[in-house]
């Protein structure tokens, strides 16, 4: 069960949300440790269909704490503007939380897959070098999120 935004008004479309994850070019991925301490990092990342792929080295911060606790936020903020109005300062924006559990892909055929996603987004002139640089793929960790809910708020112009 997720909390219902307060601000209606600002609420954008599932649709619209979903719409700004896949286009936006980085995101913060939040997690908490086994104590429930917070960590939020940022990240590239790529979606396909319902699922958020991005890849970490085989130890570190991020690793520990999806092994620990898999459920996770993933936030992405699009155009932003500051604006003065007549009441007062505002900021005109754009922005999308998608709530899911993390996990590490283990299947190779869905790490080429993710793999190949993520430098499309990244890389898409230069997909060429994509079999040189994942030719060794001992060496990172590749994780999914798969998509649970997700949420879009805005104020624009």
């Amino acid at each position: 069960m997720h909390r219902e935004m307060r601000r209606k008004d600002r609420q954008t479309t599932t649709e619209e949300a979903r719409t700004l994850l896949q286009k936006a070019e980085y995101g913060v991925l939040a997690t908490a440790d086994k104590d429930g301490k917070p960590y939020g990092v940022p990240m590239s990342f790529a979606l396909h269909d319902n699922t958020i792929y991005f890849h970490s080295a085989k130890s570190g911060h991020k690793l520990d704490n999806i092994l620990a606790q898999p459920a996770v936020t993933f936030t992405v903020v699009g155009q932003t503007r500051p604006v003065v109005e007549s009441s007062g300062y505002s900021t005109y924006f754009e922005s999308a939380i998608a709530f899911g559990k993390a996990h590490i892909v283990t299947d190779e055929g869905e790490i080429r897959d993710a793999l190949y996603t993520l430098t499309k987004k990244y890389f898409p002139d230069n997909m060429d070098f994509f079999e040189t640089a994942i030719s060794d793929l001992t060496r990172l960790v590749v994780f999914a999120v798969d998509v649970e809910h997700i949420s879009g708020k805005a104020k624009k112009m």
